[in-house]
This record gives C-alpha cells, structure tokens and sequence, in this order.
C-alpha cells in the first residue's frame, strides 16, 4: 500500500475536529472534582485576553498498576508472579457519542528492556495492512494543521501490526524503540495512517503535548482517574437523551393534528378546572 503524500495530507483534511475530550478527565481528576471546571468557567471572562498564552491542557496520562504475569521455567513448569506495568495514555473521544476515535500509549513492564508503542483505530480497518505511524517535529505538525506540504522523506514511519481487537477498536503494536521515545518527546504530534475497507488510507492525529511530562512523571491515581472518566462519561450520555429529547419534540410537532384531540384536550382542561 502506498502512503506517498499521505502522510503529509492526512492533518489538514479535517481530522483534527473532535478534540481530546480526556483533557477534561485530567483537568477533575488533578484537582478533585468537577467544582475545578465550574471555578476556571467564572474566571474564563477576565482570562480571555490571556488565552493565548494559556498552556493547553495535556491529554497524556500515566497509569500504572501490579498485574500478574505467568511465565515459564526451563522445566515448563508455570511461575506467576507480579510486574508493575505502566502506560503513558493519550485517548481521543468523540464528545457526542463517547466513541474513542484514537488512543495511543507507552507501554513499560517492570523488568523488561524493550517498550512498545500501542494505537487503537476504530472497527472498520484492514487488518492485513496494519498501521503506519510517523512522528512530526513541531514545525512539520503545524504547517500539517494548516494544509501546508511536507516531504514525505523527512519522515521516518514505524509499522505496527494489529495484535487485538474488540467492540471498542483495534490495537496495533510495535517496539518502542529509545529513538522512538526520543522523537516523541520533542515531536509536535504522531499521525497515524490505517487502511479501511475500501483500501484507502484514514488518518488519525495524535498531540504530542504534555507526553514529556507525562511520560517522566508519576502515575496519576487510578481511583481518581476511573471515577473522571466516568463523570465525562455521564455527561456525554446526558447530552445524547436531551439531544434525543429534542428531536422526539419536534418530530410530535410535525406530526398532524390526531381527530378528537382538540376536544379530549378542552375536556381535560375543564375538569381539571377548579369548581366555583
């Protein structure tokens, strides 16, 4: 399959829109509660004129946590035991359905040399292919946003071959080498290139900020995490009922008047009246 230019077009055809919902999740996670988001929307008004200069609210998390691990020794007999496995996260949500549009991750297991880089696209792609993922300075990220050409041969694409599926999306892997890492650090952002069912090349831009610090700091709280995330979660449920709401209430408005209604409804109203 040929990304020529793909790569170079991808970020300015749009795939931006939706943004990183999880920024939201970090932003109640690491300040206790949504009484944070209420605080920063009072104190938005005399901000404004600093927005510019306002950082941006990173969607890169670490999560860690002990998770068994079963191994064999050289007489095959089995050994479990418990390795710290952590994930410097970014995921990308669709904030009307919830949907996870892309995530990507670090992925570091106690004891092992060698980390690997995860993405998950949604359903819907071909397996076969896998995905291909580049890493852009901030310099190529930002004329990328603004449609402006870059040369495919100053990039350096990975490919990562699918190794999970589920409801959610598909995961690809591959090792996360240190020169991997290193560009990341610095880059401006990732693009990911996967092939859907038609064997066209679907595009899916990951930010790169606040992947340094997250990556070298410490994990977050997975309780305080979890319970964001659902928070968000809710929210976005709440806007899809009123959303659904609002579109039964005008389809009923729509509909013809029914024979009768307007004398049940008078009948209704005069027996409800109160009696002189």
């Amino acid at each position: 399959m040929s990304h020529r230019n793909s790569f170079a077009t991808s970020l300015g055809r749009g795939v931006l829109a939706g943004g990183a919902a999880l920024a939201l999740v970090l932003g109640i996670a690491a300040h206790g509660g949504p009484a944070h988001a209420q605080d920063a929307k009072e104190k938005a008004a005399p901000a404004a004129k600093d927005a510019k200069d306002a950082p941006k609210q990173s969607a890169w998390v670490k999560l860690c946590e002990k998770s068994p691990l079963v191994k064999h020794d050289k007489e095959g007999k089995e050994i479990k035991e418990e390795k710290n496995i952590c994930l410097t996260h970014h995921e990308r949500l669709d904030g009307n359905s919830g949907m996870v549009l892309v995530s990507a991750a670090i992925r570091q297991v106690e004891g092992s040399d060698n980390d690997h880089l995860m993405i998950m696209v949604p359903l819907g792609m071909a397996i076969p292919p896998g995905i291909k993922a580049a890493v852009y300075t901030k310099e190529q990220w930002e004329k990328a946003s603004k449609n402006e050409k870059i040369d495919d041969k100053e990039l350096k694409p990975v490919d990562l071959k699918f190794s999970l599926c589920h409801p959610s999306g598909c995961t690809a892997e591959t090792e996360a080498t240190k020169d991997i890492v290193e560009q990341m650090k610095v880059g401006g952002g990732i693009m990911v290139l996967a092939m859907n069912a038609q064997a066209q090349p679907i595009g899916f831009p990951v930010p790169l900020d606040g992947f340094t610090d997250a990556f070298a700091g410490k994990p977050v709280d997975n309780a305080e995490y979890k319970k964001a995330r659902g928070q968000l979660m809710a929210q976005i449920r709440q806007r899809q009922q009123e959303a659904y709401e609002k579109f039964k209430a005008e389809k009923l408005k729509e509909l013809p008047p029914q024979p009768g209604a307007a004398e049940a409804a008078a009948a209704a109203a005069k027996k409800d009246a109160p009696k002189k």
